[in-house]
């Protein structure tokens, strides 16, 4: 499908945040975010929604966790988009198209198109991520799940464009430079929770 006949969900900028919006991971107002997408979302075509920042294409994002390591990926060069060669990820996600009942059920599509794996996780929403800090960033918002391996062996689908394995902390904190900018907000703010919980 091309970039023009896809059709994607968005939701008026106005309608989650103001002008300019936050930066990096929210986690207050969750509970009423899958009504706001029922209520406020709508189709339009995707080569529209690229060019008008007056609404958000709302992209679920799944991180997969296996007790304290995440599960990284590393995109090859075989990828269409060279900006994204040797980039690595800890998100597994997608736009939201027309079959989607909702944000999980789009979430399942994705997991079950990209990630091998004899299971679906359960994912729980923690945190609405936004950048409006690049082109791409400023009409996305990611709606951030996490799900938990609990050791159940995991792979990739298409392992000519990534390479995946769960990786620990310290090995994400490695190449963190390397990371995709939505990976990178979202890997620093598990690191920020992870400390205060320490803490506690």
């Amino acid at each position: 499908m091309s970039l023009a006949e896809e059709q994607v969900l968005i939701i008026p900028r106005s309608a989650v945040m103001g002008d300019p919006g936050w930066h990096g991971l929210r986690t207050d107002g969750l509970d009423g975010f899958a009504g706001l997408v029922a209520r406020e979302g709508r189709f339009i075509p995707r080569s529209v929604a690229e060019l008008d920042r007056s609404s958000k294409q709302v992209v679920p994002y799944l991180v997969l966790r296996d007790g304290a390591r995440l599960f990284l990926m590393r995109r090859t060069r075989a990828g269409g988009d060279a900006r994204l060669h040797d980039r690595y990820s800890i998100g597994v996600g997608g736009h939201l198209n027309p079959g989607d009942v909702d944000l999980p059920t789009g979430l399942r599509r994705e997991w079950h198109e990209e990630i091998e794996a004899r299971f679906t996780p359960d994912f729980r929403l923690i945190g609405l991520l936004n950048d409006d800090t690049t082109e791409v960033g400023s009409v996305h918002l990611g709606a951030v799940y996490l799900a938990e391996a609990a050791g159940r062996p995991v792979g990739i689908r298409e392992t000519d464009k990534l390479s995946g394995a769960f990786a620990t902390v310290q090995e994400v904190a490695g190449v963190v430079e390397l990371l995709e900018t939505w990976s990178r907000l979202v890997f620093e703010f598990l690191e920020r929770a992870s400390l205060e919980a320490t803490a506690v």
